[in-house]
């Protein structure tokens, strides 16, 4: 009988071991399959990819993703055999770097994990498997030896792990147990905790360490708490709106959010199949979050410069866009029929050449974000706020030395997408497209916190779905001003009342700056001229008209105009500390009006896909301004009425007809009688 009793137990744990086993191994080889790159196939994505230079110096996990995406070449694979030293190290990394963002030993680890992908995906070449395994070792030597910690805690306990994690799920097999304990030592760096996506990236670690320790029932807790992030409404995660908050209530689309959807998109094609695969709601949940979020600040493959926020890297508009397309594609295999399809709609709109206009139009304000965009079939417009109730930007670790002003307003044009492209090193950031700020050579401000916010909640915005207008009381800086943005298929209109401030310093609203297309044309006597270098315009009986790459510019009331084009040299390096200092020249065009007196006022065009022919031939008599000033902005087009309401007043909108507005906000008068209403208290 106690023989019998001890078979039983034995044959009890050699199951369950096995079982545990075989479902930790099922996922690492999952996990293998989709991170080993197969046989080259002739996709979308994978030109647009080829297309884009590596970039050189990294930082962006999204975009050390996407690298890692690239074709490997036996090539690179000799070199890093042929370079690295006796001890294990590379000569061209510099292992002492304190830099807290793009941190040089994470090459280290990036090599390793490339040398361990491309010998996975090619086990007949032996030759090179001679040369470069040897190098594997070493190289785990001398990490595991030397431990390399970083100032920055990021890449101690998420970036490094998430790196080496892989190369050790692939190389399992070969690790000697001595390795076995050093890659599970370098893992444990991560803990569960944290919330939004530094949880999801720490659950993400943990759960590669228990693949290693073929540990089921922590693979199980690591996977629970990665998909506990799935839902919306929390502190910090995705938003109601589908927007995505990181760091406090701040939009984090290009940031926190793109990693958190691409890891999301991964997670959902590793777990499917498996016991631990994503349910109805969280699949669907992230796809809104691409169809419903995403979608709308991608334009032809580019991300809105305004989701990018304090993440302003080299190419940053194409890689995170490109890195949503793959997230799209993973997407896609677990998905509805009716969201497969717009997925895969969303990936052809973006980044398939023949699609010259986008199926997905409309206008949307997230309001849980203060920020608004407007989708015509040939052009996209975006305005980025922040209020007391969201805070606008931040600084951390050197990234965004500059962008202080970049949520008052910030007011961008897109046809094709690559308007602003790498324009940063060249930008006067008191001149970011939209804003009103001083002019002054002083240092940009880098106070990031409470008493930096916009100290208003009047920050919001009203739509019918097609059309819309976005206002906001600008009080921040001691900079003062009543702004207003009208949206519709045609134009977007934009509004400025009370302009002052409390300085001495000159105030100015900057109309646009982007990257020189052709010439800067100024419309005068009848023709239009190009500007070689500046152009200033004093107030004229009508108004001055302007035409750069598929965009016109109306003033239509009398401003004191500077318009620019010029050559200009910078440094990614003053505003992204990461950069090495380098000097770079760029052309650009800029236009902006000077307030020369206070309270002043602004109301100008911006015609988006438009002509010279059609900026000279538009009239802005169709749009009839009634009010554009301290106690209401209010507009008339096509029949339809947007007006802000800056204290309750009665607004005689035709010789018979006034309306009573008796509480403040936005509203619009929609054709058919219908009033939409969205309360602001200043």
């Amino acid at each position: 009988m106690k023989h019998t009793l001890y078979l039983f137990l034995f044959l009890f744990a050699s199951t369950a071991l096995h079982a545990q086993s075989g479902l930790t191994e099922t996922i690492r080889q999952n996990y293998i399959r989709l991170i080993v790159p197969g046989p080259q196939e002739a996709d979308l994505l994978t030109e647009c990819l080829l297309s884009i230079p590596p970039e050189s110096e990294l930082s962006d996990q999204a975009v050390v993703e996407l690298h890692q995406r690239y074709p490997l070449t036996r090539e690179q694979i000799t070199e890093y055999a042929q370079t690295i030293l006796p001890d294990g190290s590379w000569p061209d990394i510099n292992y002492a770097d304190t830099k807290r963002s793009g941190w040089e030993p994470r090459i280290h680890a990036e090599r390793i994990l490339e040398t361990a992908k491309y010998l996975y995906a090619h086990p007949e070449d032996q030759e090179i498997r001679t040369k470069a395994m040897p190098a594997i070792h070493t190289a785990l030597a001398y990490w595991f030896r030397e431990k390399p910690v970083c100032l920055n805690w990021w890449y101690n306990e998420i970036g490094l792990p998430k790196t080496f994690g892989p190369a050790f799920l692939i190389l399992k097999d070969e690790l000697s147990p001595g390795e076995l304990q050093g890659a599970i030592e370098v893992m444990e760096q991560a803990k569960i905790g944290m919330t939004g996506q530094n949880k999801v990236w720490l659950a993400g670690n943990v759960l590669m360490r228990a693949i290693l320790q073929e540990n089921e029932t922590l693979l199980r807790e690591a996977r629970q708490a990665i998909l506990e992030e799935i839902t919306t409404g929390a502190p910090e995660g995705i938003k109601s709106d589908w927007s995505f908050h990181q760091h406090g209530p701040q939009q984090q689309f290009g940031n926190y959010g793109l990693t958190y959807l691409t890891e999301m998109s991964f997670y959902s094609n590793l777990f499917a199949g498996t016991p631990l695969a994503m349910d109805r709601e969280q699949q669907q949940i992230i796809n809104n979050l691409l169809l419903q979020g995403y979608r709308w600040v991608i334009w032809k493959g580019y991300m809105d410069i305004n989701a990018l926020d304090r993440q302003l890297f080299h190419n940053a508009p194409l890689h995170k866009a490109l890195s949503t397309g793959f997230a799209a594609r993973a997407l896609i295999a677990n998905s509805q029929q009716e969201d497969a399809k717009e997925l895969q709609n969303y990936i052809e709109d973006n980044f398939d050449p023949s699609h010259f206009t986008s199926r997905f139009t409309g206008h949307k304000h997230f309001w849980e974000s203060d920020q608004t965009v407007h989708r015509a079939p040939h052009w996209m417009a975006s305005v980025k706020m922040a209020s007391n109730r969201i805070i606008g930007t931040e600084l951390v670790n050197e990234d965004n030395l500059k962008g202080f002003y970049m949520a008052d307003g910030a007011t961008y044009i897109y046809q094709r997408g690559d308007e602003y492209l790498n324009i940063f090193p060249f930008w006067d950031w008191r001149k970011i497209p939209g804003i009103t700020s001083y002019d002054s050579p002083e240092p940009i401000p880098t106070q990031y916190g409470p008493t930096s916010r916009n100290q208003t909640d009047f920050v919001g915005g009203i739509t019918d779905g097609n059309s819309g207008m976005t206002a906001m009381i600008l009080n921040r800086d001691g900079v003062h001003a009543k702004k207003a943005w009208v949206m519709t298929g045609d134009f977007v209109l934009c509004l400025g009342s009370d302009i002052r401030t409390d300085s001495c310093l000159q105030l100015t609203t900057s109309i646009d700056q982007r990257v020189r297309k052709g010439n800067l044309l100024e419309w005068s006597g009848g023709n239009w001229n190009p500007i070689h270098n500046m152009s200033i315009s004093y107030p004229p009986a009508s108004d001055q008209r302007y035409f750069h790459d598929n965009t016109g510019y109306i003033l239509c009331r009398g401003s004191e105009v500077i318009a620019q084009s010029a050559t200009r040299s910078g440094q990614w390096h003053d505003f992204m500390g990461m950069y090495t200092p380098a000097p770079v020249t760029g052309e650009i065009i800029s236009l902006y009006i000077k307030h020369t007196s206070t309270p002043d006022t602004y109301q100008y065009l911006l015609l988006p896909a438009s002509t010279p022919e059609q900026t000279a031939a538009f009239d802005p008599a169709q749009i009839r301004i009634l009010r554009n000033d301290e106690k209401a902005q209010a507009v008339c087009y096509k029949d339809t009425w947007y007006i802000t309401i800056y204290e309750p007043m009665e607004l005689e909108l035709a010789s018979n007809r006034k309306e009573n507005f008796p509480a403040t906000g936005i509203y619009m008068l929609l054709p058919d009688g219908e009033k939409k209403i969205q309360p602001l208290i200043p």
